[in-house]
């Protein structure tokens, strides 16, 4: 049914599924983890409490593809270190695209319910999986309307190939009906330039992640990929029918780019890919709105070491700061630490979110909105800071 491969291994953090394995301590969290992996990837005990820091593993799940499980610390834990795990497997929750709510033959309680009110109003899919079925039935079955159920045994094996097979079925429709970068920009035997500067900032001997992805995109589409890290004029020559460049060349590429010829960036393709366009143009259209003393939030979705010309700590503050002449503060969030506190900004500018699965990236945009903060990302503040937004938004005219 599945095997663990290179491809699992290689494939985006952002591309892969989420499952999270929740539930009280003691249900035989991670004694499921390893019944459906095969391997012995959790430590298994009878004392509750023994999984701390969620367990990540990799695993290629049959004919879907490749996912990402996380065995979590029990919600029901206790004491300070109790509550600092709690919170830690809420972060995983944000991330997480299918979470397998985990219960033992005592059935569902009201703690089940509480978390089952959680994962709903975070909009998780979620399957209730009766974990111990070789002790006795489990009680309180769900009730009409409050998912799927299914009764497995972690020590014998029962039901776990069809608790595979379920996962399958209730994938999210985001998976199942996956949106690409390109969809609807590039045809059969057209030609995209893509222009990828290589500075201080570009990993050494690779290129970043967006520009391989969409690279490969343009390949799949049986189209032909151009690449340089300038615009010049054998690359006009060719008359490429569309362009891409990275958001720090933009200033420079807009400018040697004639109008005729359609020209957007990297980080709006993932704009659009991840998150919802709308809501980031109009979350770019307050930037000149902003105040004296505002706070920004700039928000990386991976840790890097920061260098002195970085894109997101360095030159979108400066940019902004140049457009609305103002002093404003700004503030700095990587990884999966996205702050609780968000009312206090003004502004939230993200990263492309090439590392985030689109459910978190949704989760994110959608937090902020609920809390009133506008939201945008790079590439769009990047373009609105240099007057060039309605220009790079172009390709995707009637999208928004």
């Amino acid at each position: 049914m599945a095997e663990d491969t290179g491809h699992t291994q290689t494939a985006p953090k952002g591309n892969r599924l989420l499952i999270a394995l929740a539930g009280r301590r003691n249900v035989g969290k991670s004694s499921l983890l390893n019944a459906i992996i095969g391997q012995e990837v959790s430590i298994v005990s009878d004392v509750a409490g023994t999984t701390t820091d969620a367990v990540v593993k990799h695993y290629e799940l049959l004919p879907f593809g490749p996912v990402t499980f996380y065995d979590t610390a029990g919600f029901d834990d206790e004491g300070d270190l109790g509550k600092k795990r709690i919170a830690a497997t809420d972060k995983v929750l944000w991330r997480t695209d299918m979470v397998l709510l985990v219960t033992d033959e005592t059935g569902l309680g009201e703690f089940e319910q509480n978390l089952l009110s959680r994962l709903k109003s975070l909009q998780i899919p979620y399957l209730i999986v009766r974990n111990k079925a070789d002790k006795a039935p489990s009680k309180s079955l769900p009730q009409e309307g409050e998912g799927i159920d299914i009764s497995v045994s972690s020590l014998t094996g029962e039901g776990i190939e069809a608790l595979k097979e379920l996962i399958i079925r209730n994938v999210p429709e985001s998976f199942k009906n996956k949106k690409t970068l390109l969809a609807g920009l590039v045809r059969q035997e057209e030609t995209v330039a893509c222009i990828a500067p290589i500075d201080s900032s570009a990993p050494a001997g690779r290129l970043i992640l967006p520009q391989v992805q969409v690279i490969r995109e343009i390949l799949d589409n049986h189209a032909y990929a151009l690449v340089s890290q300038s615009v010049t004029p054998e690359l006009l020559n060719r008359k490429p029918d569309l362009i891409i460049t990275d958001s720090q060349a933009l200033k420079e590429v807009a400018a040697a780019v004639p109008d005729n010829i359609p020209l957007t960036t990297f980080s709006l393709l993932f704009a659009r890919f991840k998150g919802e366009l709308a809501s980031l143009v109009k979350g770019a259209e307050t930037i000149s709105r902003l105040q004296p003393d505002d706070e920004v939030l700039i928000a990386e979705a991976c840790s890097h070491h920061a260098q002195g010309d970085d894109i997101g700590r360095v030159k979108i503050p400066n940019l902004i700061r140049a457009l609305t002449g103002h002093e404003l503060k700004f503030s700095f969030s990587s990884g999966h630490d996205f702050p609780a506190d968000l009312e206090r900004y003004s502004l939230v500018v993200h990263c492309g979110g090439c590392m985030l699965g689109q459910l978190e990236m949704l989760r994110r945009i959608h937090e902020c909105e609920r809390r009133g903060v506008p939201i945008t990302n790079y590439g769009m503040a990047i373009s609105t800071a240099l007057g060039v937004l309605p220009r790079v938004l172009k390709p995707f005219a009637g999208e928004f």
